[in-house]
């Protein structure tokens, strides 16, 4: 029999950085929305029926979990790792579609996208980053949670410019942060050792069952860049359109990832 998969180590993230890099993305897209005309929030994303104005309303609930979350009593422990959250997403979307909607209508984008910032810079900045909270699917560190509010952010960026048109900065530590966490989803769902995946400059893991390189250049490898790893994880585009685009180079019979994507929807 093959030996067992190795499970992945944990990533660890300095939450320094981390912090910094949720305040650096959301002020890319403040200064991004700020821009927008009144027919610009009514254009249609890629999110369903969700116009741009719908979008910028969750961009700014997913931020500021951060400050409701730290409003509430801290949990005895942390419950929840990082490798699980992407899991939570698709069980609340009605919750999340409903919430989004009902701050589109009673709130101009800007402003709440204003509201939002002050409040995260005003939460974060006195708590520790061990800091217990509670938050789906289960309590977590401020500085994990954190990790996840660099996602939301540069996932939503993209949709945002996707939208629009607009060309809208990344912060380099939240677009490296995002493609890793997504990167380690793979590996977690997909354990092995014969696909190797390289997400340049930011990312290399190996996942898929099947016998394992020890040297050299591994049989199976997959290459692409971070937004079209990032596109392809959370259902933005899809492996066959990634491939006829020549975004993703793949090599070897187990360079096919269509089956494990997206790990994030």
């Amino acid at each position: 029999m093959p030996p067992a998969a190795r499970k992945p180590r944990p990533r660890q993230y300095d939450p320094k950085k981390t912090r910094a890099a949720v305040a650096a993305q959301l002020d890319h897209v403040r200064d991004a929305v700020r821009e927008l005309t009144p027919e610009q929030f009514a254009l249609p994303t890629r999110l369903g029926d969700w116009t741009v104005r719908e979008l910028v309303a969750h961009l700014a609930m997913a931020v500021g979990a951060v400050a409701r979350s730290l409003a509430q009593p801290a949990p005895p422990q942390p419950e929840a790792t990082l490798l699980e959250w992407p899991s939570a997403s698709a069980p609340l979307a009605s919750s999340v579609d409903e919430r989004s909607r009902a701050l589109a209508t009673a709130h101009e984008p800007v402003d709440l996208l204003e509201r939002t910032a002050a409040e995260y810079t005003e939460a974060v900045g006195p708590e520790p980053d061990d800091r217990v909270m509670a938050v789906v699917p289960g309590a977590m560190r401020l500085s994990d949670f954190l990790v996840t509010r660099c996602l939301e952010l540069v996932v939503h960026t993209d949709d945002l410019a996707a939208a629009t048109g607009r060309e809208i900065p990344y912060d380099r530590q939240a677009l490296a942060t995002t493609t890793r966490l997504l990167a380690d989803v793979l590996a977690a769902r997909a354990p092995g050792g014969s696909v190797e995946v390289r997400v340049p400059p930011f990312a290399v893991v190996q996942c898929v069952e099947g016998p394992r390189h020890t040297r050299g250049t591994p049989p199976n490898v997959v290459e692409t860049d971070p937004l079209t790893w990032i596109r392809l994880a959370t259902g933005r585009t899809t492996w066959a359109a990634a491939l006829d685009a020549a975004h993703v180079s793949a090599s070897g019979e187990r360079a096919d990832l269509a089956g494990y994507l997206p790990v994030m929807s």
